[in-house]
């Protein structure tokens, strides 16, 4: 493991949003990572998550990202 120092990872690159789709693909991505990772089997699950906000914002149906 390198001794890396400051905020930022080696990989990690600047990004300029730049419409509601692109928002929207960015949303999705961070929200289905735990997911992904295993964490947890729906994104609903995960406590650290924006998700249940934007259910309760009618964003996203609570069932998304969980297998049917």
């Amino acid at each position: 493991m390198k001794k890396e120092r400051g905020l930022w990872q080696r990989r990690y690159w600047e990004h300029v949003i730049r419409d509601t789709e692109d928002y929207r693909r960015h949303a999705d991505y961070i929200h289905f990572n735990p997911v992904k990772h295993g964490y947890v089997s729906a994104p609903r699950l995960w406590p650290h998550s924006s998700f249940r906000q934007w259910v309760r914002q009618e964003i996203y149906p609570e069932s998304w990202g969980a297998p049917e």
